[in-house]
């Protein structure tokens, strides 16, 4: 398994574009520019972008496939995605380990216990579990999660979150579980990053303030329409 304490106290970017958008199949010259500014680990979305990215660099890349399932996004939910993502260069396999996903993935895809173990067993790799809850990552390490990422909260029916990082759910979680807690999910500052790490934090993602500009952009466009006059 890859040693990941080059991820202590680090940055982490996730690159990720999907199809219609202009970075479209460019995510390796964006892991290319995140790297050069100091990244320490990248989370992609594809086994050819984790290809693509692994052709590149040696840090850590967590590897995904969301899929749809019943009209919801669910992290990769199924074996065979985590081994092509394997395959392809991922250390790490993150996946989704919500009480939202049991219920839509119940009689589709295995567990997330389950593919917790098959990844293990069969692929030999690190695996974060993706959770919104403090209850979810106490039961995703039962399942033997290796790190657990706040990534979902505010994503669930259940969970709310506007801005991150959800800083009661990382001190809890570091209070009740013994791996690694990475912070992940609407961190758009360094101020909010920073926040992260005095919760208690082993590393932080951060994604569409760095790797989306068209959502950047946005964001500066719709507070000039809404600028008052000085």
């Amino acid at each position: 398994m890859k040693d990941i304490t080059s991820l202590r106290g680090a940055l982490i970017v996730s690159c990720q574009a999907f199809e219609g958008e202009p970075l479209f199949g460019h995510m390796a010259a964006m892991a290319a520019a995140v790297l050069n500014g100091g990244a320490k680990g990248i989370r992609t979305n594809g086994k050819d972008d984790v290809a693509a990215i692994r052709a590149i660099t040696d840090v850590p890349i967590i590897g995904i496939q969301k899929t749809t399932v019943a009209g919801r996004t669910v992290i990769t939910p199924d074996f065979s995605q985590a081994r092509e993502l394997v395959e392809a260069g991922a250390d790490i396999i993150a996946l989704d380990a919500t009480q939202i996903r049991e219920q839509v993935c119940q009689g589709k895809y295995p567990t997330a216990a389950e593919l917790i173990a098959q990844i293990h067993a069969e692929l030999g790799c690190l695996v974060m579990a993706d959770i919104s809850t403090v209850e979810e990552g106490v039961a995703a390490v039962e399942a033997g999660a290796d790190l657990v990422a706040t990534t979902l909260a505010g994503y669930t029916p259940y969970t709310t979150l506007d801005e991150g990082p959800d800083e009661q759910l990382v001190r809890e979680l570091t209070r009740r579980i013994q791996v690694p807690v990475v912070a992940e999910g609407k961190i758009n500052t360094p101020a909010a990053a920073r926040k992260a790490l005095a919760c208690g934090a082993y590393a932080v993602v951060v994604g569409s303030a760095i790797t989306r500009p068209h959502l950047v952009t946005r964001g500066f466009v719709d507070a000039l329409t809404e600028a008052e006059t000085c």
